[in-house]
């Protein structure tokens, strides 16, 4: 298994509120573990939210007695949202502080994935698939018909998000379990990515014939030179290498 991870501030911003944690070693009763954060919130309480966040998820993945992937994931997802919303509480500069989250274990050749916000994860072969779903305004209004997919790309209010780890007593992850075959590279991402270049170009990198660290640099440095707009992190793990 190879494993390459990058978060960088972006061109615009002045802090990055973005936080990762990657292990191709075992986590508690998980053989590995990979998370993705993006925060929000005032003066660094978004830096703060994903940093704490990935942090208890990791102890609470590291501590848990459990053995099925999908309830590790699901009871440390929710000790980290009440942990969050508790030092929001201690705290009136954190107050409404909140992130995204995207974390997966690979276990055999099978995926497992819980995602609360717009961060993603996607797999990338034959062709580019994003496993998890946006909990997004636009997202929503795209999968009632509202709206069309290339609309909401471009719609001003693509980043309001719908869910989030901290933003309420009780938080709602999705999950999901995806067989895996040798060709596939998986990548996690916040939106600082996906934002600001298109999944031709991602896959088209993803799949190059070159070392894991300069696809995962061409990728964020193709989001800079789009403009860079937002925190970029990129996560890519092959799981077969």
């Amino acid at each position: 298994m190879k494993t390459y991870s990058i978060t960088d501030t972006g061109v615009m911003r002045e802090m990055n509120q973005d936080y990762f944690f990657a292990s191709d070693e075992p986590v508690g009763k998980l053989p590995n573990l990979y998370i993705v954060a993006d925060g929000m919130g005032g003066h660094k309480a978004g830096d703060y939210a994903s940093r704490y966040t990935t942090q208890r998820l990791v102890a609470s993945v590291s501590r848990s007695p459990e053995e099925e992937p999908v309830t590790i994931l699901k009871e440390a997802i929710a000790t980290a949202n009440r942990l969050l919303i508790e030092e929001a509480m201690e705290d009136e500069s954190k107050r409404g502080m909140g992130t995204t989250v995207v974390a997966a274990t690979i276990i055999d050749r099978k995926l497992y994935v819980a995602n609360v916000g717009d961060s993603r994860l996607y797999l990338v072969g034959r062709e580019m698939r994003q496993i998890t779903r946006d909990h997004s305004l636009v997202a929503e209004m795209v999968r009632i018909g509202e709206m069309g997919a290339a609309e909401a790309k471009a719609h001003p209010d693509k980043n309001i998000i719908t869910r989030a780890i901290g933003a309420a007593e009780h938080v709602e992850a999705d999950f999901f379990e995806v067989d895996l075959v040798p060709e596939d590279r998986i990548l996690l991402c916040t939106d600082g990515l996906t934002n600001m270049v298109d999944d031709s170009m991602i896959r088209e990198v993803a799949l190059e014939d070159a070392p894991i660290e300069d696809r995962v640099e061409r990728l964020v440095a193709a989001a800079n030179r789009a403009g860079g707009k937002d925190n970029i992190t990129v996560m890519m793990i092959e799981p077969f290498s």
